[in-house]
């Protein structure tokens, strides 16, 4: 049987009868769009970051998006980000007509180089957008200081760090909004599409609400202003309030799985994740690096081990992308970065004799 990076079934097996239960609750509650289980969500996962808002809305991208949009963001504007992260972080940037203007990352954690970041800030400026990455925080301290030094928005992209932490504090409670993605892989994932957005800003907490519902507010005939359908499905959204309450479980599982790939692999020359000082890592995805890349995938193929690269390509290196005018080289880290790194499967569920056999197979083909 092919071993892959990810798989729900097993999960879905130990927790069917409440998954099921949750869509029997939406289903005969007689409300199935924007009722009790969304609101409910919204309470429940705005009390665990310890915020005032939550917005439930259909993905990840639209929950960057509506805050951007929420936070004055338009055509004309640069936001700062990496390069190095999922392409929806970037499609939001340039969905709301802004540009997205690219920093390099550290080359030991692949997060935000910060110490890079006010060289970036210009006239236009009026975003910072630190991607969370693979399951721990950027740094987001000297990051905050920037943005109250040049009056910049801090918008934290959370899709890939729920529950992690920076010294203490839980990813999404620092900037003026941080967005979620509940994709089904994520940490907290939904059996479908499904994202949020959080904030202590009631302003931004109502425009969010505008936007996600047509630009409708007092009424659904009247457009305040022009807006968007995102809104979070009901039956995911009481999917999510239950797996909301095992998501330190999921944590804890995640981070048994990552210290037994650190104990069989440490000897390696395999590159393990390193975690930042002052992080907790919930590892969303376990990424390791090896400058054979491309022949150890190719040869874990012939044990049927499949695996991720997360990511290949750089966003500035896209075709869609190409207008921005970032040439070959002129992010080195996040280049070189993207040439060597690959996921080992990494899920709560995953069984010891299945990250066994990846282990045995990755030490033989190393």
């Amino acid at each position: 049987m092919t071993t892959l990076v990810w798989d729900y079934t097993r999960e879905y097996e130990a927790e069917r009868k409440d998954i099921l239960d949750a869509v029997e609750t939406v289903f005969s509650s007689g409300r199935l769009v924007m009722g009790p289980s969304v609101a409910g969500f919204e309470q429940e996962f705005a009390a665990y970051h310890g915020v005032a808002h939550c917005v439930g809305v259909d993905n990840g991208t639209n929950a960057i998006r509506l805050a951007l949009q929420a936070l004055g963001i338009g055509p004309g504007d640069e936001v700062i980000t990496i390069s190095n992260t999922a392409a929806p972080t970037v499609v939001a940037i340039d969905a709301v007509g802004a540009t997205p203007v690219f920093v390099d990352i550290h080359p030991d954690t692949y997060l935000m180089d910060v110490a890079q970041v006010e060289a970036a800030v210009t006239a236009r400026t009026r975003c910072l957008l630190p991607v969370h990455l693979y399951g721990q925080c950027a740094d987001l301290a000297p990051l905050k200081a920037l943005a109250d030094k040049h009056g910049l928005h801090l918008l934290e992209d959370c899709a890939q760090a729920h529950g992690a932490r920076h010294h203490g504090v839980v990813a999404g409670a620092t900037g003026n909004a941080a967005a979620f993605s509940f994709y089904p892989t994520k940490v907290l994932g939904a059996y479908g599409d499904g994202g949020a957005t959080i904030t202590n800003d009631p302003a931004v907490d109502a425009n969010l609400r505008r936007h996600r519902y047509y630009g409708m507010e007092k009424t659904y005939y009247v457009v305040e202003t022009p807006g968007h359908n995102c809104r979070l499905d009901e039956v995911q959204a009481e999917i999510l309030r239950r797996k909301l309450t095992r998501l330190d479980d999921y944590i804890a599982a995640r981070q048994a799985v990552a210290a037994r790939y650190a104990d069989a692999l440490g000897d390696t020359d395999l590159v393990l994740p390193a975690t930042a000082e002052g992080n907790t890592h919930v590892y969303y995805v376990y990424v390791v690096r090896h400058p054979r890349r491309d022949q150890i995938l190719e040869a874990l193929k012939a044990h049927d081990i499949v695996l991720n690269i997360s990511y290949p390509w750089p966003v500035h290196t896209m075709t869609g992308f190409a207008h921005l005018g970032y040439a070959k080289g002129s992010l080195p880290v996040t280049e070189a970065v993207a040439d060597e790194i690959f996921s080992l499967p990494m899920y709560p569920s995953l069984p010891t004799d299945v990250q066994d056999r990846v282990i045995d197979a990755v030490r033989r083909v190393l």
